[in-house]
């Protein structure tokens, strides 16, 4: 067992997180990283809302599942080389790089003439967003302890709970009430104030990580992606299934994954080590997490649009739809992930979840244009439930398989499987969607042809901008309808064999009991739609950390007093370690300080000193030798505890930065100012 050390702000050498900085400029500069992380993840959901109204004026329906793949695309090919530049060369500078890219990114969307221009500028808005996602996440690890980072990190899964609902949302008041431009112009004035806070407050070490970054990697999985994307999307549609440019493109696609297989085999530092494809349970969570991205980013761009067309709401009103199928993510996915981390039994979720995302897909088939609100509501919160259930699981399983080198890579490689799932569903929704409406509003068409049309009106002109269903005979509109309606739910249909095929990989999954250091993951890794990539030890990090403040402070300090062997109130083996911490301590000044009464402090004050673990020096308390023996005892006890939730990631051969976190882990929480102990009974009933 390592040995206690003295906390770093006792020592020499480079300060530590957090260090040297005022509670009030620590807090700003998280808000500022809150405001960087606003912006990527708003831009996930805002723009589905937007987009019917982009086709209508931009033309282009065939494209629109490009508007969402190229921005996944794009940020989640940039992530890994965030990730590592950051390390590399400071991640202050590379933050503010980030902003800059997203918002040129930004404006250039927002002046979009034309489909290709848009799409091109949303690539650009990507690059730039996979660096917001991953570098606020790291910079928090910079400013803060191990202790304090589960409950800053909690604040960024917030943005994205509050994003998800929030999107939709703004997206339809934007598009209605100014122009479907202000959902990227939105950006502007946020990302500025991010990016002035960030310059004046943001003080962080720069730590020289050296890296051999694996730019040939990320370029051909980004370019197999590509590929796979480009047969999707335009197979069928532009170019006939077996026409020598989509041959070309799969072939192409099958040589970059040959090439991209030998290059990670050689790779010091791969973007996806393929030795993880020798780990059972990572395979299988591949696959899965491919399908729900898959269904969720398909299904997420396309409801909009049968909201919108077929059901003739308003953008903002499409936005208030989609809320129970968010609402159900939310809540199951929460839900799921504490139970875990409480139980330790988790196969049931993923072979349920994947089993209701089927059944909401199905579900969601049966829509037609005179399904009622409460009907799509119902259907909707179904598809969103049975995403939620698998969602927070995927990620703690794979923690839970892999050693403790490949945790950080291993957590943010189930992310990437489902991002590039989910372009790939967004592309093949597009696809079905294009080609089944462009089949359907012939065969409209064709039966009315002898009705007298407005001039330029035909079924190309239909599919391109929905809004010339309106200038249709009113006689001619119902069927145009139906064929929109059919056309968008025929998608679902096709889409519930790719989950059920997930469905029936999940019971393939070995439940292995739980590590005690395996948290359910914070949301900004359930619902990012690229991977939020961090080391194995950020990762221990903050899972460590939310333990500890979820648990509560009485029952840690119950429990190590147990494990050390002594008889004592909670608070008085607080109030020992503190002392062996800063070296005395004086009750009376202690309680002004720190949020526990004044009678449980000197109810501990007075054990410790009837035990003869302490000696009264004027008003200050300092240990005797019975009590440094005590104090030590309670320190390994706490030490031992926090190891024994690594289980066998810490053996004989654990590694040094494991160590180390164990041992700021143990020197704050054995005597920092915020620890809350408390008698199990106070006197009046009060509790801290």
């Amino acid at each position: 067992m390592a040995q206690h050390v003295s906390p770093p702000e006792l020592g020499g050498g480079a300060p530590g997180p957090g260090q040297g900085q005022g509670h009030r400029t620590v807090l700003v500069a998280i808000g500022a990283l809150l405001l960087g992380m606003l912006l990527a993840a708003l831009d996930q959901t805002i723009v589905s809302t937007a987009l019917p109204t982009i086709v209508s004026e931009l033309g282009g329906m065939e494209h629109l599942s490009w508007v969402v793949t190229a921005y996944m695309l794009a940020s989640t090919a940039a992530t890994p080389l965030w990730g590592k530049l950051g390390d590399q060369y400071g991640r202050k500078k590379l933050f503010q790089a980030a902003i800059v890219l997203f918002l040129i990114g930004s404006a250039l969307c927002g002046i979009a003439q034309n489909m290709p221009q848009l799409i091109a500028f949303r690539a650009v808005q990507g690059l730039g967003g996979g660096g917001l996602m991953v570098l606020s996440m790291a910079i928090v690890g910079d400013l803060v302890s191990p202790r304090e980072r589960g409950k800053y990190q909690g604040l960024f899964g917030a943005v994205f709970g509050t994003t998800s609902v929030l999107g939709p949302l703004l997206g339809g008041v934007f598009t209605q009430q100014l122009s479907w431009r202000w959902v990227f112009y939105i950006n502007l004035p946020i990302g500025i104030v991010a990016l002035f806070v960030i310059a004046a407050v943001l003080h962080i070490p720069v730590r020289s990580a050296r890296h051999t970054i694996d730019y040939l990697g990320t370029f051909l999985i980004a370019s197999v992606a590509t590929c796979l994307v480009l047969v999707a999307s335009l197979g069928g549609t532009t170019w006939a299934w077996d026409s020598p440019q989509i041959i070309g493109l799969a072939v192409l696609g099958a040589v970059l994954l040959v090439c991209f297989v030998r290059v990670e085999r050689r790779a010091a530092e791969p973007v996806i080590p393929l030795r993880l494809f020798g780990i059972r349970t990572f395979s299988l969570v591949a696959v899965i997490s491919f399908v729900v991205g898959f269904a969720m980013f398909g299904a997420m761009t396309y409801l909009p649009t049968f909201l919108q067309v077929v059901q003739g709401v308003t953008p903002t009103m499409s936005g208030v739809h989609m809320l129970p199928m968010v609402a159900g993510m939310l809540i199951m996915s929460t839900g799921s992930g504490q139970i875990v981390s409480r139980t330790g039994r988790w196969k049931v979720f993923p072979i349920v979840g994947t089993g209701v995302t089927c059944v909401g897909l199905l579900l969601l088939h049966g829509l037609s244009e005179n399904s009622s609100t409460w009907e799509m509501s119902l259907c909707f919160f179904v598809f969103g439930a049975g995403l939620g259930l698998v969602m927070q699981v995927l990620v703690l399983v794979v923690q839970n398989s892999v050693p403790y080198a490949d945790l950080g890579v291993a957590t943010s490689g189930a992310t990437f499987f489902r991002s590039i799932g989910a372009s790939f569903g967004v592309a093949v929704f597009g696809t079905i969607f294009t080609s089944r409406l462009t089949g359907k509003l012939d065969e409209v068409f064709a039966a009315a042809a002898g009705q007298a049309l407005p001039p330029g009106v035909g079924p190309e002109q239909v599919a391109a901008d929905p809004r010339t269903v309106a200038r249709l005979p009113a006689e001619l509109r119902p069927s145009v309808l139906h064929a929109y309606a059919s056309s968008i739910t025929d998608v679902f249909l096709y889409a519930a064999p790719v989950v059920l095929v997930a469905f029936v990989v999940a019971w393939f999954l070995k439940e292995d009991k739980l590590r005690g250091s395996v948290t359910a993951p914070d949301t900004s890794q359930t619902l990012a739609s690229n991977p939020v990539e961090r080391s194995s030890y950020e990762e221990c990090a903050r899972a460590l950390s939310v333990l500890g403040s979820r648990e509560g402070r009485k029952a840690v300090y119950e429990r190590i007093t147990a494990r050390a062997g002594l008889d004592l109130l909670p608070a008085a083996s607080w109030l020992l370690l503190r002392i062996r911490r800063h070296g005395t301590v004086e009750p009376a000044r202690l309680a002004e300080h720190v949020p526990v009464p004044l009678e449980v402090i000197t109810r501990a004050s007075r054990q410790v000193e009837e035990r003869s673990l302490v000696l009264r020096e004027g008003t200050q308390l300092i240990l005797t030798e019975e009590g440094v023996g005590a104090a030590t005892r309670l320190a390994a006890a706490r030490e031992e505890s926090l190891a024994e939730l690594l289980g066998d990631w810490w053996g004989p051969d654990r590694p040094t930065d494991l160590v180390k976190l164990v041992e700021e882990l143990t020197a704050e929480l054995s005597g920092s100012d915020a620890e809350r102990p408390h008698d199990p009974d106070p006197p009046g009933g009060s509790r801290p």
